[in-house]
């Protein structure tokens, strides 16, 4: 293999640790956190600095959750390929990587964008990396309910990068993520309950059932369609966002009590896959509403 090629598999290897799908949506909430902020547009310095900012220090914590779950990937299918259990990238490389990448990643939050936007992304760093994954995750079957507060912050960054406040707006938009996540995550840990058992997680549909899960998943459904008409209760957003609320969230109704009904893993891969979908199209509907209005 030529060093070229070298360089090319290790960049991939890196960006492997980084998770970059997931990644992706949270920089785009966190964007969009940035744009309803304001009445107009946001200064484009300010957007690009905290979305590159957030972003290297979203990849680091990606990075520190595969460096602490290196073992338990090991047992997981879906995640036994990733680079450390794969054996090519070692704990020490990981964590550098971690640190270079975070730490440039606050730098640039500190010195473009604002202190306070800087120690919010440390402290949703400190969430994830640290609390969910070292203490919540092995501990506890509410790990996703309790860790999702860390999760539910990028739009709240996005908007104290324009801002330098959080304003009660962003809390609505941070509460929306917090509640979407229960039913998010639950709906994969159903088709991969082997999985988390395999890997000794206590994750709900190992300790309490696939029908108590399924129940769960409609209950925070439900409160995920009421917390989504906050926006329009609060004038946050018009018409246009209400209904795109409503339809979108009867969609994500009608799966979540069709998965309770009648199972399957197909169904709760869909589910899954429909709630990514999901909150990508609600979001962008309070983006196109702020503007449209």
């Amino acid at each position: 293999m030529t060093s070229l090629a070298l360089a090319e598999t290790r960049l991939k290897q890196f960006l492997a640790l980084a998770k970059p799908r997931v990644v992706s949506l949270i920089v785009f909430c966190a964007v969009i956190g940035m744009f309803l902020a304001v009445p107009g547009l946001p200064n484009a310095t300010v957007v690009f600095a905290a979305t590159v900012g957030i972003a290297l220090v979203a990849g680091a914590a990606a990075a520190i959750n595969c460096l602490v779950e290196q073992k338990i990937d090991a047992k997981m299918q879906r995640t036994r390929a990733r680079p450390l259990p794969a054996g090519e990238l070692t704990s020490r490389q990981t964590l550098l990587f971690a640190s270079l990448v975070g730490g440039i990643g606050l730098l640039i939050l500190g010195r473009w964008v604002n202190a306070l936007t800087m120690w919010l992304t440390l402290a949703t760093f400190v969430g994830y990396a640290v609390i969910y994954t070292v203490l919540l995750k092995p501990a506890t079957p509410q790990n996703i309910v309790i860790g999702g507060a860390s999760g539910a912050m990028p739009p709240v960054l996005g908007w104290a990068a324009v801002t330098n406040e959080v304003a009660p707006e962003a809390l609505i938009l941070f509460l929306i993520i917090f509640v979407w996540t229960p039913p998010h995550f639950w709906s994969l840990a159903l088709y991969r309950t082997a999985d988390y058992a395999r890997a000794g997680l206590p994750m709900l549909p190992v300790t309490h059932g696939s029908r108590y899960t399924r129940l769960m998943i409609v209950l925070y459904t439900f409160a995920l369609v009421a917390v989504t008409l906050l926006p329009y209760a609060i004038r946050m957003s018009g018409l246009l966002y209400l209904a795109s609320a409503l339809v979108l969230g009867g969609v994500f109704l009608a799966y979540a009590i069709a998965l309770y009904v009648r199972y399957s893993d197909a169904l709760a891969r869909r589910t899954f896959a429909y709630s990514i979908a999901y909150l990508a199209a609600l979001f962008s509907a309070l983006l196109v509403d702020h503007y449209w209005r």
